[in-house]
């Protein structure tokens, strides 16, 4: 019994502690030391890549998925725990604790968990990043991309089937299976959308975010990311729940969740519906797209941009007829050597303009 309630106070002191580490680290507008070494001038593939690396390189444990010593269980129920009462766990795509139905639960006691074949009516450990759709497919009997903590969370273990190896699919509503597709609900399907991103950028040529969505590709310049997760990441602002495991799976694994930590950058890398700004220096909205100018107007092969006080931008080149040519992103000098001669538009982009330039082609 002693045992048992030392456990229980040490679990909430760490909760609690790294609760307040990370207001005091985040409740002011500022990059975190974490990413000091990262250029966020940069955007697109270039950030992506500085991100993937740093993840990579301060991943300093993988924890084993069950052991005797520190597992993985160990870590979800510490950093799964409902803000109201540590001794529950919040369930992944739960939403109700009152219908009668084990299924739809949104918490369950952090000691009803399921360690056997036979698991109704307990929670299990949920891959969001599904391990059969990840090539190769994400395994669990040594420590490695299969027991990386960020990609699992609590869920009850008859959702956890029903969700299986589903593709995530976009609805609104309660999570639930649509056709062959799954809808992960309102309340976690921002948390999906940057698990995902987060497994692709930590394991770019084993989880693809395109192999996880039945979704559209067209914000993303390398068609790499569906604009699913990129409209669900602006759509489902980061948790409290988020940002406290976060923190402790900083403590276990070295490494962290950057979209977490701020979902626009998710918009610096892929663009789509622009997410909250969480330290309030990367976006554009300071931006003055009062004074762009192109040179020249009389043109050979290239066309230049000056003026540009934004890292996030699109040209596009239209003909008289208002057919797109050519489209260029965050290029300030764009090649039209290949167009043949005449009058075109060029339409500037960006988060506060949608201005329009004329200039000819010799």
């Amino acid at each position: 019994m002693c045992n048992q309630i030392n456990y229980q106070m040490a679990k909430l002191n760490l909760y609690l502690c790294f609760f307040s580490a990370f207001i005091c680290q985040f409740s002011i507008a500022q990059i975190p030391d974490y990413y000091s070494t990262i250029d966020f001038d940069q955007v697109g593939v270039t950030l992506r890549i500085q991100l993937s690396n740093l993840i990579s390189d301060t991943h300093q444990t993988f924890l084993p998925y069950s052991s005797s010593s520190t597992d993985t269980w160990d870590v979800i129920k510490t950093a799964d725990l409902t803000p109201e009462n540590t001794d529950f766990v919040l369930l992944m795509y739960g939403y109700d604790d009152d219908d009668g139905e084990y299924i739809s639960d949104r918490t369950r006691s952090i000691d009803d968990s399921c360690h056997s074949n036979s698991c109704i009516g307990l929670w299990t450990r949920e891959h969001v990043f599904a391990r059969s759709l990840a090539n190769p497919a994400l395994t669990t009997n040594d420590p490695g991309p299969g027991t990386d903590i960020h990609n699992l969370r609590a869920c009850d273990s008859q959702k956890n089937s029903q969700k299986s190896n589903r593709l995530f699919v976009d609805a609104s509503g309660n999570s639930r299976i649509i056709g062959d597709y799954f809808f992960p609900g309102d309340e976690w399907k921002g948390d999906v959308a940057r698990i995902i991103m987060y497994m692709y950028l930590r394991y770019p040529s084993q989880c693809e975010a395109i192999d996880t969505s039945d979704g559209v590709i067209s914000y993303a310049p390398e068609n790499d990311m569906p604009n699913l997760f990129l409209e669900w990441n602006q759509q489902d602002p980061v948790s409290q729940l988020e940002l406290t495991r976060n923190e402790i799976i900083y403590s276990y694994q070295g490494n962290r969740n950057p979209f977490i930590d701020n979902p626009y950058l998710a918009n610096k890398i892929w663009y789509g519906p622009e997410a909250n700004d969480s330290w309030t220096v990367l976006s554009d909205v300071n931006d003055n797209w009062d004074s762009i100018l192109i040179s020249p107007t009389l043109i050979e092969n290239s066309i230049s941009v000056s003026g540009v006080n934004s890292n996030k931008f699109k040209i596009l080149i239209f003909n008289q007829l208002g057919q797109k040519l050519l489209e260029s992103r965050n290029e300030k000098k764009v090649d039209v050597s290949e167009l043949p001669s005449g009058v075109y538009l060029l339409s500037f982009q960006g988060a506060q303009s949608n201005n329009q330039y004329k200039f000819i082609k010799k």
